[in-house]
């Protein structure tokens, strides 16, 4: 070991003396040649490091940004929506106000504020009532057709209506074509009405259109009501018939109540 540090001693002292041919001692040479590895190899680490860190914290941004990314395209989804709502509303209004013009009844225009779907009974309430003209009775009718009659007393501000679905309403109604009459009636089971006695030797065809007759007292006469879906013999004198309701029940918004024409003049600006 004393041999060996001694010889090492010797190798600095010598290369403290000797210089190399560019003029700089071995000494330094090897030793600036030595510490610039270690330089280089403590770089690397320190640049892999500042690369990893780099990454992440670029990653942690991206992720930030995707977040907000995907918060604003929900907004903004949400806000399509709205519109689409609203244009649909629009364009619901606009029937509904052509419609009334065509109509020669004195009316008022409602809407549809609530629902009440049961195995048994199909009614809505609308935002019209006694102060409006409504009354027990009334009928209430749409751009696509009959929705149904106002049942029972009505309150000042709203009125519950049973919807021509209903499996105890019914309205007197014709076959517009040959001008057969008969009577249509609610089925909850299938979403379809039930017309029923009509001869079996009266003519009737799957397609042709049925509008109210007027003789049941509630419906003004010619309002539409649907068409014959079905046609088939029935057990005794009649046809097995049903009729496809125009009006989407389910779908309902915006109604017209037929009134006495006192009180249509008074509320000739309608519902919201």
């Amino acid at each position: 070991m004393l041999l060996l540090a001694v010889v090492l001693g010797h190798i600095v002292l010598i290369s403290l003396q000797v210089n190399t041919p560019s003029g700089v001692r071995v000494f330094e040479g090897v030793t600036f040649g030595l510490f610039s590895e270690v330089q280089r190899g403590v770089a690397r680490a320190t640049g892999g490091v500042t690369h990893l860190w780099d990454g992440y914290v670029g990653l942690v941004s991206v992720e930030a940004e995707n977040t907000e990314l995907r918060r604003d395209v929900a907004q903004l989804q949400l806000r399509l929506q709205q519109e689409r709502a609203i244009a649909q509303r629009v364009r619901s209004l606009e029937d509904l106000l052509e419609f009334r013009s065509d109509v020669v009844y004195s009316t008022v225009s409602a809407r549809v504020i609530a629902g009440d779907a049961t195995p048994y009974f199909r009614t809505v309430t609308i935002d019209r009532g006694t102060r409006d003209g409504v009354r027990r009775d009334s009928a209430v009718v749409s751009p696509e057709g009959v929705v149904g009659r106002v049942l029972s007393d009505p309150g000042p501000r709203a009125a519950k209506v049973q919807l021509l679905v209903d499996r105890s309403a019914a309205a007197g109604v014709l076959i517009e074509r040959t001008r057969v009459a008969g009577t249509v009636k609610g089925d909850v089971a299938e979403g379809l009405l039930r017309m029923e006695y009509v001869s079996n030797l009266d003519d009737v065809r799957v397609g042709d259109r049925v509008v109210t007759s007027g003789v049941d007292g509630i419906y003004p006469k010619g309002f539409e009501v649907g068409e014959v879906d079905e046609v088939e013999r029935g057990s005794g004198l009649y046809w097995a018939i049903r009729v496809r309701p125009n009006v989407a029940f389910s779908d309902l918004e915006d109604v017209l109540v037929v009134v006495p024409d006192a009180t249509a003049s008074t509320t000739a600006a309608g519902g919201e």
